[in-house]
């Protein structure tokens, strides 16, 4: 084969506005990916584009379609403006013209002679043209000609060497499929360097919803969990997911970064637990970025909010003063469910990036039941999620230990849930951090010493490896006293 000409960017842009950010500047080269999701996802328009910036850039390539007609994907581009000339297919229909069997004598199974004739036709065409970008579509397809896993699987590998001799990068397109893992073929996500994964989610009411992972990338870094997108005339438009950083660093790190923008957020725990004060750092840091918050207090007054802000050395007033943050007192007796949505969407209009609800057991006395608080409360969360605004929702539990209790179980709303809980050390009352779950991304398992301090404000510690037993609320503790946390008057 004769030497090609190298390209110095070692990255390969996907095309897709925000993927290229997610994946850190592109995919690496001359390697086998793997594009799976449901139909209906987007799958034929990322890998359009994907070729598109291709040709762009003055590079060779090639589309492979085992289930798309030239005519369907020239109606799919026609849809969002582009034109496929210069890019050169092979369907379905000339595979087929060279597996007819007339004349054809042969011992082997007839699955077989299909799947090799399909493997070298293909792998033909591909020295043929020569192409830097290769789109294989679908695997699903390839599969049923295969019949047998191991056929499959070596067929799969012939393909990926002579693509790799050839310096192509290939996307492989595939349909999510159940296998034991979620959506996993085992065969080519071990043969795959990496693999995509693009859902469409579609609530029992309001409008779909699409979202896409990287859920391998093989040697380099990349921005994990999900990240919406929406296919719109022009493409696919990825929305990267921005941590919003709370400015104590072990908070973060427990957060695998941050809390992300357009995701909700439920802190739950008891009272005096610092719930509030979590949520409030969050909207002070955002105000030192210039990004506006609201907050909703239902429970308290504004003029405690602002006292114990004060106290913990928080600079809420000069926000207040400068409207970077909003704080509204409400009176669930005197408020409806529709008037308080209202509210929210004006502050979302005006250009709010936080919304807090401190706490949902005072929206919950505004309601006529539970089951319209949760109705309520997935629309909400749904829209706000969708203008990319972060959501806060405070919860307080009855109860102590593992006893606890919250009034209305909405963990399964919430793409993060934080708990704070009391735990007892040697006849003292201590405060515990952890976080449950995060949706979007990666988050610490650990649980931390929690502490609220004057003129210090929130302290987090290292973990208490040395409990057992912390989330009962009475651990049993194997370690040394000095493990604690040492507080600003010198107690542990």
């Amino acid at each position: 084969m004769a030497e090609r000409p190298a390209i110095a960017d070692e990255r390969c842009s996907t095309g897709v506005e925000g993927l290229d950010t997610v994946l850190a500047g592109g995919m690496p080269r001359d390697c086998f990916y793997l594009v799976q999701g449901d139909p209906g996802s987007g799958k034929t328009t990322l890998a359009l584009q994907f070729l598109l910036e291709g040709k762009r850039r003055g590079e060779r390539v090639f589309y492979i379609t085992l289930s798309e007609t030239n005519a369907e994907l020239e109606r799919v581009a026609r849809s969002h403006g582009w034109s496929l000339d210069g890019i050169p297919m092979l369907e379905l229909s000339a595979i087929e013209s060279l597996l007819r069997p007339e004349g054809q004598t042969t011992v082997f199974h007839t699955s077989e002679l299909e799947l090799n004739s399909v493997t070298r036709l293909l792998l033909t065409e591909t020295r043929k043209h020569e192409p830097r970008r290769v789109v294989f579509d679908s695997l699903s397809e390839f599969r049923l000609m295969a019949e047998t896993p191991l056929r499959y699987r070596r067929q799969l590998l012939a393909l990926k060497q002579e693509f790799a001799r050839r310096q192509s990068t290939v996307l492989l397109l595939d349909d999510k499929m159940d296998t034991g893992a979620p959506g996993s073929d085992p065969h080519v996500l071990s043969l795959a360097h990496g693999v995509i994964e693009m859902q469409q989610l579609s609530p029992d009411y309001g409008k779909s919803r699409r979202r896409m992972r990287v859920q391998k990338m093989r040697g380099v870094p990349f921005r994990e969990g999900y990240h919406d997108y929406l296919i719109e005339k022009g493409g696919i438009k990825l929305f990267p997911r921005q941590p919003v950083r709370s400015g104590v660093p072990e908070l973060d790190n427990l957060l695998g970064g941050g809390l992300d923008r357009g995701t909700t957020t439920l802190i739950m725990g008891h009272a005096g637990t610092g719930k509030s004060t979590l949520a409030l750092q969050y909207a002070l840091e955002l105000a030192k970025q210039g990004e506006r918050s609201m907050l909703f207090a239902f429970d308290e007054t504004a003029g405690i909010v602002l006292e114990r802000a004060s106290k913990l050395g928080l600079n809420l007033r000069a926000y207040l003063r400068e409207g970077l943050v909003n704080l509204q007192q409400v009176d669930p007796a005197e408020i409806s469910p529709g008037e308080f949505a209202h509210r929210i969407l004006q502050s979302v209009r005006s250009g709010c990036r936080l919304v807090v609800v401190d706490t949902l057991n005072g929206y919950l006395n505004a309601m006529p039941g539970e089951r319209f608080l949760n109705n309520q409360l997935h629309e909400l969360s749904a829209y706000l999620n969708q203008q990319g605004v972060l959501t806060v929702f405070i919860l307080a539990q009855h109860g102590l230990g593992s006893a606890a209790e919250a009034p209305v179980d909405l963990s399964y709303l919430a793409d993060t849930v934080v708990n704070l809980r009391f735990f007892e050390v040697t006849g003292e009352v201590k405060k515990a951090l952890s976080v449950i779950k995060k949706r979007s991304g990666p988050h610490e398992r650990t649980i931390r010493e929690f502490t609220l301090e004057a003129e210090r404000g929130i302290r987090i510690g290292p973990p208490l490896r040395e409990f057992r037993g912390v989330l009962t609320g009475t651990p049993e503790f194997q370690g040394a006293a000095r493990q604690m946390m040492t507080h600003s008057d010198g107690e542990r």
